[in-house]
């Protein structure tokens, strides 16, 4: 019998996070799993998913845009398979208005973090002689988005990082891809009114948001896809760009 192979999903609370967890569960992964704040939501989740999937699951609240946090979590995975960079955070607002402790905050969450991760992850996977790294992007990593430079900086990087680290890893049989999502029904986008939810819709041919589950979906695909596809950003959005 072949030992299931681990995961590792930040910021699995909610979310695209959470939909992934449950889709890798399904698929028999044992799962790690990380959130910043809500404990309770990620408690609830282990508990449904060892329940319903016959798989064990970790739950631990890191910060992982902080590397003792992201230190200190690792000190707990003694083997890893697939590590998913799923934390983020994001900010609508005119940059001239953001202050540097804002703009801090969203780089290390959503890219630093990133590093974070992966400096502890790429030994474990070097000692099985493979792995799959998968970065959450999105659609304004690749094209900006007016109101939010510093999150649109912060996945430009994420691709960027992408790109790079899966031209070092791939002699050692570990690939690193990016999926960029575009409109995806999720809490970040709860800041939206309805009037701008339809406006936004009306401009992607698919005439509405993706779901978690599609999302969960494609980054399942991901950790199971061919290992010569690496060093990839595979946009998912509806046909907007």
């Amino acid at each position: 019998m072949h030992a299931r192979k681990t995961v590792l999903i930040t910021g699995a609370s909610r979310g695209i996070g959470s939909a992934c967890a449950k889709a890798f569960a399904k698929a028999g992964y044992n799962l790690y799993l990380t959130c910043l704040h809500s404990e309770d939501k990620l408690l609830s989740l282990k508990k449904e998913l060892e329940q319903a999937c016959q798989i064990s699951c970790h739950t631990f609240l890191c910060d992982a845009g902080n590397s003792e946090e992201v230190s200190g979590l690792f000190s707990h995975i003694s083997s890893l398979d697939i590590l998913i960079n799923n934390a983020g955070i994001s900010h609508i607002g005119l940059l001239q208005d953001m202050s540097a402790k804002l703009w801090d905050n969203i780089i290390s969450t959503n890219l630093n973090s990133c590093f974070y991760t992966a400096k502890c992850a790429i030994p474990l996977m070097l000692a099985k002689g493979r792995g799959k790294i998968i970065n959450v992007s999105s659609v304004w990593g690749n094209t900006g988005a007016s109101m939010e430079v510093a999150y649109s900086a912060s996945k430009g990087g994420v691709n960027a990082f992408t790109k790079a680290l899966a031209k070092e890893l791939a002699p050692s049989n570990i690939q690193v891809n990016a999926a960029a999502f575009g409109l995806i029904d999720t809490d970040m986008n709860q800041h939206f009114s309805a009037e701008e939810l339809d406006a936004l819709k009306e401009e992607i041919p698919a005439d509405r948001a993706g779901t978690c589950e599609e999302a969960a979906a494609l980054l399942l695909q991901l950790a199971h896809s061919p290992d010569y596809l690496t060093g990839q950003i595979i946009t998912m959005d509806g046909g907007w760009t």
